[in-house]
């Protein structure tokens, strides 16, 4: 399996994870519902305001799910920033994984790989983690 995403969307992601430091950012991509397309990028804001742990807010997560049930799309993409550690999910992360049909997108900005970031996706099912390829497709597809 793999995840195809936009540069665009790459480059928000990235932007968002910069933009929140020292915290880690989060938010969702969603699509038309059993598409598994990325259209639709929709940072949130993170709760916890914390750089080791990510929470969406309670109201922003309410008006994601009316949205979801409005809109007939689905959760594509669950991401979030670990700014001073690997692009990996950690414990906490596979505790909290609640979309087993999304891919899990990490991106780290931790300072020993700076001007780099890591981009990666991950496919958390039942405690089960498994990378994933990605496919960044090119500006404006």
């Amino acid at each position: 399996m793999a995840l195809s995403i936009s540069k665009e969307f790459v480059d928000a992601i990235i932007a968002q994870a910069y933009a929140e430091l020292p915290n880690e950012c989060c938010g969702v991509i969603l699509g038309p519902a059993g598409s598994g397309k990325a259209e639709k990028l929709k940072p949130m804001v993170n709760a916890a305001a914390s750089p080791v742990f990510y929470e969406f807010a309670p109201v922003d997560l309410l008006s994601l799910y009316r949205g979801l049930d409005h809109e007939d799309e689905e959760i594509v993409v669950v991401y979030h920033s670990h700014p001073t550690s690997e692009a990996h999910p950690s414990s906490s992360d596979i505790e909290y994984a609640g979309e087993p049909a999304a891919h899990y997108v990490l991106v780290s900005t931790r300072e020993e790989i700076a001007p780099n970031v890591e981009f990666r996706s991950f496919r958390i099912i039942d405690g089960a983690v498994t990378e994933e390829e990605v496919l960044i497709s090119p500006q404006g597809e």
